[in-house]
Protein backbone atom coordinates (compact mmCIF):
# COMPACT_ATOMS: atom_id res chain seq x y z
CA UNK A 1 0.00 0.00 0.00
CA UNK A 2 1.34 3.15 -1.24
CA UNK A 3 2.20 5.93 1.30
CA UNK A 4 0.32 9.16 0.86
CA UNK A 5 2.37 12.37 -0.10
CA UNK A 6 2.94 14.43 2.69
CA UNK A 7 0.58 17.24 2.79
CA UNK A 8 1.80 20.75 3.60
CA UNK A 9 1.28 21.85 7.04
CA UNK A 10 -1.75 24.43 7.29
CA UNK A 11 -0.87 27.92 7.82
CA UNK A 12 -0.92 29.30 11.15
CA UNK A 13 -3.95 31.52 11.68
CA UNK A 14 -2.10 33.84 14.30
CA UNK A 15 0.29 35.32 11.87
CA UNK A 16 -1.31 36.24 8.81
CA UNK A 17 -3.53 38.06 11.73
CA UNK A 18 -1.13 40.07 13.69
CA UNK A 19 0.06 41.60 10.28
CA UNK A 20 -3.61 42.42 9.55
CA UNK A 21 -3.97 44.08 12.87
CA UNK A 22 -0.76 45.40 12.49
CA UNK A 23 -1.85 47.19 8.79
CA UNK A 24 -4.73 48.47 10.75
CA UNK A 25 -3.30 50.14 13.57
CA UNK A 26 -1.08 51.62 11.12
CA UNK A 27 -3.98 52.70 8.72
CA UNK A 28 -5.84 54.44 12.08
CA UNK A 29 -2.81 56.00 13.16
CA UNK A 30 -2.27 57.24 10.00
CA UNK A 31 -6.24 58.86 9.59
CA UNK A 32 -5.99 60.25 13.13
CA UNK A 33 -2.65 61.92 12.17
CA UNK A 34 -4.18 63.68 9.02
CA UNK A 35 -7.31 64.72 10.85
CA UNK A 36 -5.03 66.23 13.41
CA UNK A 37 -3.11 68.23 11.05
CA UNK A 38 -6.39 68.56 8.84
CA UNK A 39 -7.69 70.61 12.19
CA UNK A 40 -4.54 72.55 13.05
CA UNK A 41 -4.28 73.90 9.59
CA UNK A 42 -7.90 74.88 8.86
CA UNK A 43 -9.19 75.56 12.70
CA UNK A 44 -7.24 78.40 13.86
CA UNK A 45 -9.81 79.96 14.88
CA UNK A 46 -10.57 80.05 19.34
CA UNK A 47 -12.75 81.29 21.31
CA UNK A 48 -12.16 84.32 24.02
CA UNK A 49 -11.71 82.38 27.27
CA UNK A 50 -8.55 80.82 24.74
CA UNK A 51 -7.74 84.04 23.50
CA UNK A 52 -6.75 84.93 27.16
CA UNK A 53 -5.47 82.09 27.83
CA UNK A 54 -3.36 82.51 25.15
CA UNK A 55 -2.30 85.70 26.54
CA UNK A 56 -1.44 85.10 29.79
CA UNK A 57 0.51 82.15 28.96
CA UNK A 58 2.43 84.76 26.54
CA UNK A 59 3.14 87.08 29.32
CA UNK A 60 4.02 84.22 31.66
CA UNK A 61 6.61 83.30 29.17
CA UNK A 62 8.25 86.64 28.50
CA UNK A 63 8.05 87.87 32.09
CA UNK A 64 5.76 91.27 30.59
CA UNK A 65 2.47 92.09 31.68
CA UNK A 66 -0.65 91.73 29.63
CA UNK A 67 -0.98 95.57 29.82
CA UNK A 68 1.33 97.61 30.02
CA UNK A 69 1.63 101.93 31.09
CA UNK A 70 3.69 104.69 29.31
CA UNK A 71 3.70 107.80 30.97
CA UNK A 72 3.94 110.31 28.73
CA UNK A 73 4.02 112.73 31.27
CA UNK A 74 1.59 115.27 33.05
CA UNK A 75 -1.28 112.82 33.72
CA UNK A 76 -1.18 111.66 29.72
CA UNK A 77 -0.99 107.97 29.43
CA UNK A 78 -0.25 105.48 26.61
CA UNK A 79 -1.67 101.73 27.41
CA UNK A 80 -0.96 98.94 25.74
CA UNK A 81 -1.72 95.23 25.31
CA UNK A 82 0.49 92.26 24.77
CA UNK A 83 -0.92 90.34 21.76
CA UNK A 84 0.94 87.11 21.45
CA UNK A 85 2.48 85.41 18.72
CA UNK A 86 0.32 82.76 16.72
CA UNK A 87 -1.16 81.92 12.88
CA UNK A 88 -3.84 82.65 11.23
CA UNK A 89 -6.13 82.76 7.82
CA UNK A 90 -5.47 86.65 6.88
CA UNK A 91 -7.95 87.91 4.56
CA UNK A 92 -11.81 86.96 3.49
CA UNK A 93 -12.98 83.74 5.46
CA UNK A 94 -15.59 81.11 4.29
CA UNK A 95 -18.43 82.28 3.40
CA UNK A 96 -17.26 85.90 3.31
CA UNK A 97 -17.48 88.37 0.08
CA UNK A 98 -14.52 88.56 -1.71
CA UNK A 99 -15.22 92.05 -3.04
CA UNK A 100 -11.41 93.68 -3.25
CA UNK A 101 -10.02 90.27 -4.81
CA UNK A 102 -7.21 90.02 -2.11
CA UNK A 103 -8.09 86.43 -1.24
CA UNK A 104 -6.40 84.70 1.82
CA UNK A 105 -3.46 83.82 2.94
CA UNK A 106 -2.20 81.58 6.27
CA UNK A 107 0.11 84.00 7.74
CA UNK A 108 2.35 83.16 11.26
CA UNK A 109 3.14 85.83 13.10
CA UNK A 110 6.38 84.62 15.14
CA UNK A 111 7.03 87.84 17.68
CA UNK A 112 4.22 88.25 20.28
CA UNK A 113 4.06 92.37 20.39
CA UNK A 114 2.40 94.84 22.40
CA UNK A 115 -0.37 96.97 20.61
CA UNK A 116 -2.11 100.40 21.62
CA UNK A 117 -5.09 99.56 23.25
CA UNK A 118 -6.87 102.46 21.92
CA UNK A 119 -6.79 104.12 18.57
CA UNK A 120 -3.91 107.29 19.57
CA UNK A 121 -5.54 110.44 21.39
CA UNK A 122 -5.67 114.10 20.60
CA UNK A 123 -3.99 114.55 24.49
CA UNK A 124 -1.62 111.95 23.71
CA UNK A 125 -0.67 113.16 20.47
CA UNK A 126 -0.52 117.27 21.98
CA UNK A 127 1.54 115.85 24.50
CA UNK A 128 4.32 114.36 22.01
CA UNK A 129 3.82 116.53 18.87
CA UNK A 130 2.31 120.39 20.74
CA UNK A 131 -0.62 120.00 18.46
CA UNK A 132 -3.80 119.09 17.43
CA UNK A 133 -4.65 118.68 13.73
CA UNK A 134 -7.89 117.23 14.00
CA UNK A 135 -11.31 118.37 12.83
CA UNK A 136 -13.47 116.27 15.88
CA UNK A 137 -12.13 117.97 18.60
CA UNK A 138 -12.08 116.01 22.16
CA UNK A 139 -9.16 115.10 24.47
CA UNK A 140 -10.22 111.07 24.46
CA UNK A 141 -11.17 111.34 20.83
CA UNK A 142 -8.38 109.48 18.49
CA UNK A 143 -6.86 112.01 16.93
CA UNK A 144 -7.57 112.10 12.94
CA UNK A 145 -6.59 114.39 10.00
CA UNK A 146 -3.03 113.36 10.68
CA UNK A 147 -1.32 111.76 7.35
CA UNK A 148 1.04 108.79 6.91
CA UNK A 149 4.34 111.18 6.85
CA UNK A 150 2.93 112.81 10.07
CA UNK A 151 2.60 109.22 11.84
CA UNK A 152 6.13 108.62 11.51
CA UNK A 153 6.77 112.32 13.33
CA UNK A 154 4.98 111.22 16.18
CA UNK A 155 6.42 108.02 16.72
CA UNK A 156 9.77 109.07 15.96
CA UNK A 157 9.28 111.80 19.02
CA UNK A 158 7.82 109.28 20.94
CA UNK A 159 10.61 107.13 20.71
CA UNK A 160 13.01 109.85 21.33
CA UNK A 161 11.12 110.28 24.80
CA UNK A 162 13.40 109.66 28.19
CA UNK A 163 13.24 106.56 29.08
CA UNK A 164 10.89 106.10 31.62
CA UNK A 165 13.05 103.88 33.75
CA UNK A 166 16.90 104.94 33.04
CA UNK A 167 19.57 103.13 34.78
CA UNK A 168 21.97 105.03 37.18
CA UNK A 169 24.65 106.74 35.93
CA UNK A 170 27.70 104.83 34.66
CA UNK A 171 25.60 101.92 34.04
CA UNK A 172 24.95 102.74 30.44
CA UNK A 173 21.54 102.98 28.65
CA UNK A 174 18.47 100.92 28.78
CA UNK A 175 17.59 98.71 25.33
CA UNK A 176 14.48 100.98 24.47
CA UNK A 177 11.46 99.35 23.12
CA UNK A 178 10.64 101.42 19.78
CA UNK A 179 7.33 102.15 18.97
CA UNK A 180 5.97 101.87 14.72
CA UNK A 181 2.73 101.18 13.14
CA UNK A 182 1.64 97.98 12.87
CA UNK A 183 1.67 96.34 10.13
CA UNK A 184 -1.18 94.56 7.96
CA UNK A 185 -0.90 91.16 9.15
CA UNK A 186 -0.03 92.45 12.53
CA UNK A 187 -3.20 94.60 12.37
CA UNK A 188 -5.97 91.96 11.17
CA UNK A 189 -4.15 89.52 13.76
CA UNK A 190 -5.01 91.53 16.94
CA UNK A 191 -8.01 93.10 15.66
CA UNK A 192 -9.48 88.77 15.06
CA UNK A 193 -8.26 87.62 18.21
CA UNK A 194 -8.76 83.98 17.48
CA UNK A 195 -12.04 84.33 15.27
CA UNK A 196 -12.46 83.64 11.53
CA UNK A 197 -16.25 86.06 11.11
CA UNK A 198 -16.74 89.27 9.60
CA UNK A 199 -16.26 90.72 12.98
CA UNK A 200 -14.17 90.18 15.91
CA UNK A 201 -17.54 89.13 17.92
CA UNK A 202 -19.24 87.15 14.99
CA UNK A 203 -20.85 87.96 11.48
CA UNK A 204 -23.84 90.03 12.33
CA UNK A 205 -23.73 93.99 11.31
CA UNK A 206 -26.60 93.96 13.90
CA UNK A 207 -24.03 93.67 16.86
CA UNK A 208 -21.28 96.20 15.31
CA UNK A 209 -23.12 98.90 17.19
CA UNK A 210 -21.68 97.39 20.78
CA UNK A 211 -18.18 97.26 19.50
CA UNK A 212 -17.72 100.04 17.13
CA UNK A 213 -18.43 103.91 16.03
CA UNK A 214 -19.64 103.63 12.05
CA UNK A 215 -21.98 105.60 9.70
CA UNK A 216 -24.96 103.71 11.04
CA UNK A 217 -24.19 105.05 14.55
CA UNK A 218 -21.83 107.71 14.91
CA UNK A 219 -23.77 110.75 14.61
CA UNK A 220 -21.40 112.00 11.88
CA UNK A 221 -18.72 112.88 14.37
CA UNK A 222 -15.34 110.59 16.19
CA UNK A 223 -16.48 109.27 19.60
CA UNK A 224 -14.02 109.12 22.86
CA UNK A 225 -12.03 106.30 22.28
CA UNK A 226 -12.84 103.15 24.84
CA UNK A 227 -16.82 103.84 24.96
CA UNK A 228 -17.71 100.40 22.89
CA UNK A 229 -16.77 96.89 23.77
CA UNK A 230 -13.12 95.52 23.66
CA UNK A 231 -12.18 92.21 22.03
CA UNK A 232 -10.93 89.07 23.26
CA UNK A 233 -7.55 90.64 23.99
CA UNK A 234 -8.90 93.87 25.22
CA UNK A 235 -7.70 96.35 22.16
CA UNK A 236 -11.04 99.11 21.16
CA UNK A 237 -12.56 100.80 18.47
CA UNK A 238 -10.77 98.06 16.23
CA UNK A 239 -14.07 98.45 14.22
CA UNK A 240 -14.58 101.79 13.09
CA UNK A 241 -14.15 105.55 14.54
CA UNK A 242 -11.19 106.28 12.29
CA UNK A 243 -9.08 104.37 9.84
CA UNK A 244 -5.96 102.86 11.17
CA UNK A 245 -2.52 103.54 9.14
CA UNK A 246 -0.51 100.63 8.63
CA UNK A 247 3.21 100.29 7.94
CA UNK A 248 2.21 97.96 4.88
CA UNK A 249 2.58 99.46 1.02
CA UNK A 250 -0.96 99.20 -0.10
CA UNK A 251 -1.39 96.10 -2.98
CA UNK A 252 -4.33 94.31 -5.13
CA UNK A 253 -4.63 90.73 -5.26
CA UNK A 254 -1.23 90.07 -3.35
CA UNK A 255 -1.36 88.02 -0.50
CA UNK A 256 -1.02 84.94 -1.93
CA UNK A 257 2.72 86.46 -3.25
CA UNK A 258 3.80 87.37 0.54
CA UNK A 259 5.63 85.02 2.56
CA UNK A 260 3.84 82.84 5.18
CA UNK A 261 6.01 84.10 7.86
CA UNK A 262 5.20 88.15 9.43
CA UNK A 263 4.70 89.33 6.13
CA UNK A 264 4.94 93.37 5.44
CA UNK A 265 3.54 93.37 1.99
CA UNK A 266 4.55 95.27 -1.33
CA UNK A 267 8.09 96.18 -1.40
CA UNK A 268 7.49 99.48 -3.05
CA UNK A 269 3.81 101.24 -3.88
CA UNK A 270 1.97 104.40 -3.89
CA UNK A 271 -0.04 104.03 -0.96
CA UNK A 272 -0.46 102.68 2.53
CA UNK A 273 -2.50 100.46 3.76
CA UNK A 274 -6.26 101.86 6.21
CA UNK A 275 -7.41 99.34 8.41
CA UNK A 276 -10.64 99.15 10.90
CA UNK A 277 -13.09 101.24 9.15
CA UNK A 278 -14.02 104.45 10.28
CA UNK A 279 -17.02 107.22 11.61
CA UNK A 280 -18.45 107.60 8.30
CA UNK A 281 -18.51 104.18 6.25
CA UNK A 282 -20.60 101.24 6.63
CA UNK A 283 -20.18 98.05 8.39
CA UNK A 284 -18.84 96.34 5.21
CA UNK A 285 -15.52 98.52 5.39
CA UNK A 286 -15.36 98.12 9.00
CA UNK A 287 -14.76 94.48 8.62
CA UNK A 288 -11.54 92.46 10.16
CA UNK A 289 -11.06 91.66 6.39
CA UNK A 290 -12.07 95.10 5.67
CA UNK A 291 -9.17 97.36 3.81
CA UNK A 292 -8.46 100.60 1.83
CA UNK A 293 -5.71 102.54 1.18
CA UNK A 294 -4.31 106.20 0.93
CA UNK A 295 -1.67 108.33 -0.29
CA UNK A 296 1.35 108.93 2.22
CA UNK A 297 0.04 112.76 2.69
CA UNK A 298 -3.58 111.99 2.99
CA UNK A 299 -4.94 113.88 5.31
CA UNK A 300 -9.12 113.18 6.71
CA UNK A 301 -11.12 113.91 9.48
CA UNK A 302 -11.70 109.59 9.28
CA UNK A 303 -8.08 108.99 9.20
CA UNK A 304 -6.02 107.97 12.91
CA UNK A 305 -4.03 105.33 13.45
CA UNK A 306 -2.57 103.09 16.84
CA UNK A 307 0.93 102.18 17.70
CA UNK A 308 2.88 99.12 18.15
CA UNK A 309 5.91 97.69 20.13
CA UNK A 310 8.00 94.63 20.11
CA UNK A 311 9.55 94.54 23.19
CA UNK A 312 13.28 94.43 23.18
CA UNK A 313 14.72 90.78 22.82
CA UNK A 314 12.27 89.20 21.27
Amino acid sequence: MTEPADQPAPAKPGRSLTGFYVAICVLLALGLLGAWMWVAWNRWWFDAGEAQRRQAQAARQLGLPVEKVVDLGDGVKLELVLIPAGRFRMGVQAGEDDDQKTGYQWVRITKSFQMGKYEVTQEQWEKVMGTNPSNFKGAKNPVENVSWDDCQEFLKKLNALPHPNPLPPGEGARVRDLFRLPTEAEWEWACRAGTRTRFCFGDEESGLADYGWYDGNSGGTTHPVGTRKPNAWGLFDCHGNVWEWCADWYGYDCYTRWPKDDPTGPATGSDRVLRGGPWDFNPGFCRSSGRDRSILAGRIGNLGFRAVVVPAGL
